[in-house]
């Protein structure tokens, strides 16, 4: 892959109040991968050998309890930094990170971590920023889980998803990445049957429209009010 200029990355999240010297500098030590949707970036307790960047795609971020059972943790966008263990203190991956669609990707050793975000101090606030959105995240879908009957998780997720990459259609608001109701049910604690149920009535009643991996909100206020448990099924 050819040498990427500087101001292909300078609006980047990760990136964001960095001058032109240093995306260049960033950008020499970094390597772009390709990863056809499946593929696995990295694994579940696996050596935290690089961060990433995702400049193209989207990851889907699953991790797998003691029991064997798959959660989906999140969805990383086109913009995202992910991978980043030594953010964390920590040695190995969290979580498996797999392609949920063709990805282009930038990656750094993690070796180079502490003397990159040292040497750029803005990488590091952006990173700890991310990392703190999170953890945010990750408590709301906690309380979530604790206090939401189903319907109020799965419209959640949604909302969420479209929020996060939504591109308006005709039809409505689409989820843009392939999704499956698997998918959706490892995000939110749900059966498959239960999904597959909820979307067809939601179907029915024009809410949403849904297929083959892909997912379209069709009325997005309707599903927020049963998200807010003031509408029901």
């Amino acid at each position: 892959m050819a040498a990427l200029d500087p101001s292909l990355i300078r609006d980047l999240p990760p990136f964001a109040g960095m001058a032109t010297e240093e995306l260049a500098d960033l950008l020499q030590r970094a390597r772009a991968l390709r990863q056809p949707r499946g593929a696995t970036v990295f694994e579940q307790d696996g050596e935290a050998h690089s961060f990433f960047v995702l400049l193209d795609g989207h990851i889907r971020v699953v991790r797998t309890t003691p029991e064997g059972q798959q959660v989906t943790v999140r969805y990383i966008s086109e913009g995202e930094i992910f991978g980043i263990a030594a953010a964390l203190g920590r040695t190995t991956y969290p979580a498996t990170a797999i392609a949920a669609a063709d990805c282009v990707i930038l990656a750094w050793p993690t070796a180079q971590w502490a003397e990159l975000s040292t040497r750029h101090p803005a990488l590091g606030a952006n990173t700890y920023k991310t990392v703190g959105g999170r953890l945010q995240d990750a408590h709301t879908r906690v309380v979530e889980m604790s206090t939401e009957q189903v319907e109020q998780r799965v419209a959640h997720a949604l909302l969420r998803l479209v929020n996060q990459t939504g591109r308006r259609t005709e039809d409505g608001i689409e989820i843009d990445f392939p999704i499956t109701r698997q998918d959706i049910a490892e995000m939110t604690g749900a059966t498959l049957h239960t999904v597959s149920r909820l979307l067809s009535a939601w179907e029915s009643r024009g809410l949403v429209s849904s297929g083959r991996r892909r997912v379209v909100v069709v009325d997005p206020h309707r599903l927020m009010l049963i998200a807010e448990s003031r509408e029901r099924e």
